[in-house]
């Protein structure tokens, strides 16, 4: 079996792997890092939680290990689709070049220009960055990326979905031809596979997995949820979750609660801290440093639950998820590869369940197409049914319409009961002058409570109008 010491990496580095309590590395981590070595690019494709950071993180600080950096003129550079990974590998670099004198920068929003830009005037050996941020401190002239020797694009698909592959396009033009690409993805969509034959020089294709599948050491289920009415069926969504959380016990350590929306993000923790479940979101549209306080509380165990949208979805390393819950069934069936692979990881085992309801079907067959397999349903016996909400139990649940929009106090059309059409007023008003044998049959009709057809006004006629036209005028 192959060992980290077997793979000519640089002593230093060695020795911080070691620190680390890592000795044998992950299939895509042998199979990337010799090419990588020897001066190759290295396309590796690989699920989610097979160790792709290290695989090109280590190679990289082995290159850069002699050398030094430019004011504005990076050497390496590492492209992230989130603040979050980019975060993430930067944290990596500082695990395995503790012994090396080697800097880096991290650029992402959130973050203050004039903090970077202090950074990268000093000279940096690794620039970190998303690409939206990256472009912008080229545009404002305090980047020059001639110099970059080494360069990465991590997370490729994510970064397809997210619409960075133009400023990829871009940012593969300022750099060197010479440069040597890591290029890292999940999946291999067409359109990354242009980009690959594009800006890659005949590359180490590494692939450890069958493109998107997920690892066997996650259980997955799915739970079909059917509500009792429409206007009721996003919170009994929710009091299902809270059931299947609640089922799972001691079991569900932890979890991550992926949502489509950054609205129900925002919605389903509240609900959960209503009920009191430990529970925080997480989404693009929060303040970096509120992103930084919940991932790093629900790292460090202090939160139980992250409620997230798809920003959390990839490259994400909190290495022991117990569970992950799909509280939507996600629209582009790749997501949920990487959805899921938040839990299982570096061969724990981890539970996946998805809520699915009537609407999300077509998603979940395309789900089950990606994967090539059944997703075994979750058996809900039906007096385990989540009970009916109480109307002020979720604080978003849909007010009732009022009687006055609902016409309640409305007369039904051709309704001839005694309440609309022979009250008070009806009697008070009759026609100045009425047959006496139909008088006679209505009186009847009311007495034995019998259908008597209104035509016309009925009894609601106004006695003027039976005037006639002479008698009206001599008024």
């Amino acid at each position: 079996m192959t060992k980290f010491s077997d793979l000519e990496l640089n002593p230093k580095v060695l020795k911080a792997i070691a620190d680390a309590g890592y000795e044998t590395p992950t299939p895509i981590q042998a199979g990337a890092i010799p090419p990588a070595l020897a001066g190759r690019d290295v396309l590796g494709i690989a699920q989610t939680g097979t160790g792709k950071t290290a695989s090109f993180t280590l190679p990289m600080l082995s290159l850069l290990a002699r050398g030094r950096a430019r004011a504005r003129m990076p050497r390496s550079l590492v492209l992230c689709p989130t603040r979050e990974l980019a975060a993430q590998v930067a944290e990596n670099f500082d695990t395995y070049s503790k012994y090396l004198k080697l800097s880096k920068a991290l650029l992402i929003g959130g973050v203050s220009f004039k903090e970077q830009d202090t950074l990268i005037d000093k000279g940096v050996d690794v620039l970190i960055a998303t690409p939206g941020r990256l472009l912008d401190h080229f545009e404002r002239g305090k980047l020059i990326l001639s110099d970059v020797k080494v360069m990465v694009v991590d997370e490729a698909d994510r970064m397809l979905d997210m619409g960075f592959i133009p400023d990829i396009e871009r940012i593969f033009g300022l750099t060197p031809f010479t440069r040597q690409t890591f290029f890292f993805s999940a999946t291999m969509a067409p359109e990354i596979e242009r980009i690959t034959n594009t800006f890659l020089s005949n590359p180490a294709r590494v692939e450890v997995a069958r493109q998107a599948t997920a690892s066997e050491t996650i259980a997955q289920s799915v739970a079909m949820v059917k509500s009792s009415r429409r206007d009721r069926a996003d919170s009994e969504k929710r009091a299902l979750l809270r059931k299947i959380i609640d089922d799972e016990g001691a079991a569900c350590s932890n979890a991550i609660i992926f949502c489509n929306r950054k609205t129900d993000v925002d919605v389903v923790a509240k609900s959960l801290t209503k009920h009191g479940y430990d529970a925080a979101p997480i989404h693009g549209d929060l303040d970096q440093s509120q992103r930084t306080r919940t991932l790093d509380g629900f790292r460090a165990g202090d939160l139980r639950f992250l409620v997230a949208s798809d920003v959390a979805a990839r490259g994400l390393d909190v290495p022991a998820v117990s569970h992950v819950f799909n509280f939507d069934v996600p629209g582009h069936p790749e997501d949920y590869v990487h959805r899921i692979g938040r839990t299982g990881r570096a061969g724990r085992d981890g539970k996946a369940i998805t809520l699915c309801n009537l609407r999300d079907e077509k998603a979940l067959a395309a789900v089950e197409a990606l994967i090539q397999k059944t997703i075994p349903r979750l058996d809900m016996p039906s007096d385990s049914a989540p009970p009916e909400p109480e109307p002020d139990q979720d604080s978003d649940a849909k007010p009732a319409r009022s009687s006055r929009m609902r016409g309640k106090d409305k007369p039904a059309k051709g309704d001839t009961s005694e309440t609309s059409q022979t009250g008070p007023k009806a009697d008070a008003v009759k026609p100045a002058s009425e047959n006496p044998e139909k008088a006679k049959s209505r009186q009847n009709s009311r007495k034995t409570g019998g259908d008597a057809r209104t035509m016309g006004m009925g009894d609601h006629l106004p006695s003027f109008i039976a005037l006639s036209f002479d008698e009206r005028r001599s008024d």
